[in-house]
């Protein structure tokens, strides 16, 4: 058992319907299995599932546990800060793609 740490920059989420109700509402959750740790406090950058960098978020709380079926699980509380623009997206995404993800060929020829 043991905490597998979070880039301090990234706040992927894997489930389409919570970056919904984060994009919609303000606020959001998102479940992660495992324990994770995440920068409460701090604002991030949240990436849709196919890897795409979509808004800035405050992670409000992260709460690790091992819940009734026995599994660790994170679950993450965050706000929305703002969206991003289509520029900011298209440069966090292919930074995070060359730093997080793996690496990919430039667009921009940079």
């Amino acid at each position: 058992m043991g905490f597998q740490t979070e880039f301090n920059s990234v706040c992927k989420f894997k489930d389409a319907q919570e970056l919904y109700e984060l994009l919609e509402y303000g606020r959001g959750k998102m479940v992660k299995s495992g324990f994770r740790v995440y920068p409460t406090g701090q604002k991030v950058i949240a990436y849709s599932p196919e890897n795409k960098a979509i808004a800035i978020v405050k992670i409000l709380v992260s709460l690790a546990e091992i819940n009734f079926q026995g599994e660790e699980i994170t679950q993450v509380e965050m706000e929305l800060v703002r969206k991003l623009t289509d520029e900011e997206s298209r440069i966090q995404t292919e930074l995070a793609h060359e730093m997080f993800f793996g690496e990919q060929q430039s667009k921009t020829g940079v």
